[in-house]
Parts: structure tokens; C-alpha cells; sequence
């Protein structure tokens, strides 16, 4: 029942068509939520720039007011903290308690005309904010990309150890049957089925492990791709097209144009944008002020207290336009010590740079020894299966004649197993080190057009 379950499971993978490479890295680009989340973060700092490039805009104030109140001024300076009562008028000799109503109208403009540099600076910042969160967009692309790529070659080592125990389980059965017959006919012991069977029961186990391992990588591959995990069937000819195309790792290393490196590229622009901005933020700024406005009151120009009706309505009119330049003093200070905070930004996210570029190079080296190490185990592995192979089959050859036992035999079955795992474990260390070469040199793409 277990080798018919066994048999069903390899039939209905096969009958599934293999998804290519390409296929699963264009679902990635299309469906993976982190993708869609960093595009939305694009958006918003796109919206913040256009803020940004809109502060250049005049203020222009409207204020209206009607009032019912006293009017005692007297005389002496004050500062003006919120509402302040009217000093229009002359000082009364006594006390007056008479309401008097009037009315306010002002139109008020204030516009910062000129700031020696500070509008543009503020712009050029908002800018490489974008490109910084489109560079970042395009790296987790790329380590998306890394990522499935990484899971599908797992998923194909991982089918290719599913395919290994699966013949490991029908050399066993096989074992126990003959064990079966030379038992029945008196020539082995009967404790050779029981450790024959104990064999076979631990080749199931692995084998159902290693489809439990296979669907979970099915699964985070499902979750970045949304295609159903039951149909993420890796292309098995992939490891084989890229071993017989001994070329295939000789392309350049392209990190001008590498996402990681764009990434930091852009982040230290954005801080020396920064420092640009620090510098001209605190500059001087000439505004261009003008304001009209409108006054009505029920007090008469000679103090009679009218109606309180007379005091709506505008009795008087005056308008006043100028120019005028602030500066802080104290910003001098301010500027400098802001400008220190980032300028040691700047020399941090230059060094990361720094330190991201070593790290690829270093990744690319380690890749080239990772994979000339397993093209030479490649070379050798043929060896060692045929020689595993033919060892395996001269000892069942032996034990069905009665002339070997099953300690021998059941060792040269774990010499070919091991043989058989070498070899899973050669291919897939050669793809994974190209990938990893070609993923940390910006070359995935120059790896994609080799596989059909």
C-alpha cells in the first residue's frame, strides 16, 4: 500500500507541468505583498515632494471681526500677547463704561520671496528622498528575486533527494523479497527479513520527511509568488543546462549598476543633499509683505458714543506694502551644530557604501571557490556512483547465492546512497554558487537566457 501511495504521489508530480525559473521571478515582480507595500512608500514620497516644492507659496490671510466692548486706552508700550485691545483712540479723562461696537476687516499677504538658496535646496532633498525609495524598491525586487531563486534550487536538491530515497526504498523491498525467498527455502535466517524491514520502514520515514521539507519550501515560494504551493514544480533539466555550459560564469562583475549598491549610492546623495540644505535653511530671507483693511466704529471722530448700529459698516480704509529681511543671529550657532550631526550622516552612510562594496566582492570570490570546488566534485562523483553502483549489485548478487550477508550488504547499500546524495549535493552547490555569483555581480539575467 505504501509503494502504491509512493507511486501515486511521483505520478501526480509528474503529471503537474515543471514551473520555469523565469515564470516564478515574474509572479515575484507582479504579486509579492513587499512589493506592493515599498511601491505605496514610492507614492507617498512622491506626494511629500510635491509638498515640499509647493512651500514657496505666499500666505494670505482674511480677518474679519465684530466687537461690542468699552474703549479706555492709555498711554505706554506693550507687548502684544494674542487678542490686545484698540489704541486708536485718544485717552478719555474719566472712566467710560459705554459699549461701543465696531468692525475689522484685514487682508494680510506674507510671502518669503527669497531665501539665498534654502527653496532649492529643500526641493533637491524631496527629489532623492524619491530615489532613494525607488532604489530601495528596486534592491528588495532584487533580494526577492535572490530569495526565490535561492528556494527553487532548494526545492530542485530537495526533489532530487525525494527521487534519491524513493529508489532507496525499491532497493530495499527488493532486498526483502529475496531475503523472503532464501528464507523460505531455509537458506538465511529469519532475523535478516526483520532487519531488512527495519531498513525499509527508516527509508519511508525519510522519504516522508523529505516531501514534508519539500512542500514547506513550496509553501514560503507560494507565499512571494501567490501561485499554488501544489503547483510549484521545479524544472528538473536546470542544474544539468547550466553544468554542460561551462561558460556560464564567465561574465563581468556589473556592481556600477548593482540594486544594493544603487541603494547606498542614493541613501549617501540624499545625506550630502542634507548638508546642502543644513547650509541654506538658516540664510536670510527677504519677505514681501502687503496688507489693506477696513475699520467701522460707533464712537464719532469728536468721542460721542453713537448707536451701537452706526459702529458696523467701514468708516475708514488704509492699505501698506513693503519689503523686509530677518535673520537670527543665533542661527550661525544653530546652522553649525546641525551641520556637524550631519555631516557625521554622511561619513556613516559613505562608509556602509564602502562596506557594502567589500562584502559583494568578497561574496563573489567566495562564490567562484564554491563553485570551482564543486565542479571538481563534480568530475569525480561519476566514479564513485559507478563504482557504488556496481558494488551494490555484486553484493545482492552474492547474498541471493548464499555467499555474503546482510551486514555487507546493507553497507553497500548505504555506499550507494551516499554516492547517490554526493552527486544531488554536487549539482546543486555548482547552480547555487553560479546564482550567488551572478546574484551578487547584478548577472541574474545573463544566467536566466542560458536556461530554456
Amino acid at each position: 500500500m505504501v509503494l502504491l501511495l509512493l507511486t501515486a504521489i511521483a505520478a501526480n508530480a509528474q503529471q503537474s507541468p515543471p514551473i520555469t525559473l523565469k515564470e516564478l521571478l515574474n509572479r515575484v515582480n507582479q504579486k509579492a505583498p513587499q512589493l506592493l507595500t515599498d511601491s505605496a512608500a514610492i507614492l507617498i514620497r512622491k506626494a511629500q515632494a510635491a509638498e515640499v516644492h509647493n512651500n514657496w507659496l505666499p500666505n494670505l490671510w482674511l480677518n474679519y471681526q465684530a466687537d461690542i466692548g468699552t474703549s479706555n486706552n492709555v498711554i505706554g508700550p506693550y507687548f502684544g500677547y494674542g487678542l490686545v485691545p484698540s489704541s486708536t483712540s485718544g485717552v478719555h479723562n474719566t472712566n467710560v463704561t459705554t459699549a461701543a461696537s465696531t468692525n475689522l476687516g484685514i487682508a494680510e499677504l506674507e510671502w518669503e520671496i527669497y531665501n539665498f538658496g534654502a527653496y532649492k535646496a529643500a526641493n533637491k532633498v524631496a527629489n532623492s528622498e524619491i530615489t532613494v525609495e525607488q532604489n530601495q524598491f528596486a534592491e528588495s525586487k532584487y533580494s526577492l528575486q535572490a530569495y526565490t531563486i535561492s528556494n527553487y534550487l532548494l526545492l530542485l536538491r530537495l526533489q532530487d533527494f525525494a527521487s534519491i530515497q524513493y529508489r532507496d526504498i525499491q532497493r530495499t523491498q527488493e532486498i526483502l523479497r529475496s531475503i523472503r525467498s532464501l528464507a523460505i527455502s531455509g537458506v538465511k535466517a529469519g532475523v535478516d527479513t526483520s532487519l531488512a524491514q527495519a531498513e525499509l520502514s527508516k527509508a519511508r520515514l525519510n522519504y516522508i520527511e523529505v516531501n514534508n521539507q519539500l512542500k514547506q519550501v513550496q509553501l514560503q515560494i507560494s507565499a512571494v509568488t501567490g501561485v499554488p504551493y501544489q503547483s510549484i514544480i521545479p524544472d528538473s533539466t536546470v542544474e544539468m543546462a547550466l553544468i554542460n555550459q561551462p561558460a556560464a560564469y564567465l561574465f563581468p562583475m556589473d556592481t556600477v549598476n548593482h540594486p544594493l549598491i544603487n541603494f547606498y549610492k542614493s541613501v549617501y546623495q540624499n545625506s550630502l543633499q542634507q548638508e546642502d540644505l543644513v547650509k541654506k535653511e538658516y540664510n536670510p530671507k527677504i519677505l514681501f509683505q502687503a496688507a489693506t483693511w477696513g475699520r467701522g466704529s460707533s464712537i464719532s471722530p469728536s468721542d460721542q458714543y453713537n448707536a451701537l448700529s452706526t459702529g458696523y459698516g467701514f468708516q475708514r480704509s488704509d492699505y501698506l506694502v513693503g519689503f523686509g529681511i530677518s535673520y537670527n543671529l543665533f542661527d550661525l550657532r544653530r546652522r553649525q551644530l546641525k551641520l556637524r550631526t550631519q555631516k557625521a550622516n554622511t561619513d556613516y552612510d559613505i562608509k556602509k557604501l564602502q562596506e557594502q562594496q567589500i562584502l559583494l566582492s568578497n561574496s563573489a570570490s567566495q562564490a567562484d571557490v564554491e563553485m570551482q570546488t564543486a565542479l571538481d566534485r563534480l568530475k569525480e562523483i561519476p566514479n564513485q556512483l559507478n563504482a557504488a553502483n556496481a558494488g551494490y549489485r555484486q553484493q545482492l548478487s552474492l547474498y541471493r547465492n548464499g555467499l555474503s550477508n546482510i551486514i555487507d550488504l546493507d553497507a553497500a547499500l548505504n555506499i550507494l546512497y551516499r554516492a547517490e546524495t554526493d552527486y544531488m549535493q554536487a549539482k546543486y552547490d555548482y547552480a547555487n554558487a553560479l546564482f550567488q555569483k551572478a546574484i551578487t555581480e547584478n548577472q541574474v539575467n545573463s544566467i536566466l537566457n542560458l536556461l530554456k
